[in-house]
């Protein structure tokens, strides 16, 4: 027999037997990941940026970050990141560039010490691979401060140089030639 129907029903029938496409789902996510975003009062800029991440578990299962990293992440009492972590940690561990803008006591600190050691990788004695410039004091010991809780039992050596003359006396006289 012949099946009579109203256009509206026809494109409602048609609906239902469509299934997810690819760009459908896609736009879902984007949407899911906008909305995490503004909620967490996340603005960032630019192309092709990886997701944000919601807990510090994400970092090993993504991003293969060392467990050694990751038990001292939890030893250090940190366990769900903050906005500023979200967002940068995962930018970072892209090897993308970033300028980030948060409060003070926000976690900028971890924010960008996580993926300076995930990209070292492991110790080597090959003198100092990374270089953290601080403009006092004061940040120059909090950034010593968390790096070497990170570090703990990872075999890398945290160093503080706040003047040339102690470098050299700590490094030997070579060492500006040298680092």
């Amino acid at each position: 027999g012949i099946k009579w129907m109203s256009s509206l029903e026809a494109k409602s029938e048609d609906a239902k037997d469509e299934k997810p496409t690819a760009e459908k789902l896609e736009r879902l996510r984007r949407e899911k990941i906008n909305r995490f975003r503004h909620q967490h009062r996340i603005s960032v800029q630019g192309t092709d940026l990886p997701d944000p991440i919601a807990t510090f578990e994400q970092l090993q299962e993504e991003y293969k970050v060392h467990p050694k990293l990751m038990e001292n992440i939890q030893a250090a009492g940190f366990h769900v990141p903050t906005p500023i972590q979200m967002q940068a940690i995962p930018v970072m561990l892209h090897g993308r560039e970033l300028l980030a803008s948060a409060p003070t006591g926000s976690g900028k600190t971890l924010a960008f010490c996580i993926p300076l050691l995930t990209h070292l990788k492991q110790p080597r004695n090959k003198g100092f691979r990374a270089l953290i410039i601080s403009p006092t004091r004061e940040l120059a010991s909090q950034t010593h401060r968390e790096l070497v809780k990170l570090a703990e039992g990872t075999g890398f050596r945290i160093h503080m140089i706040h003047k040339a003359a102690e470098a050299a006396k700590k490094f030997g006289p070579k060492s500006s030639k040298k680092f």
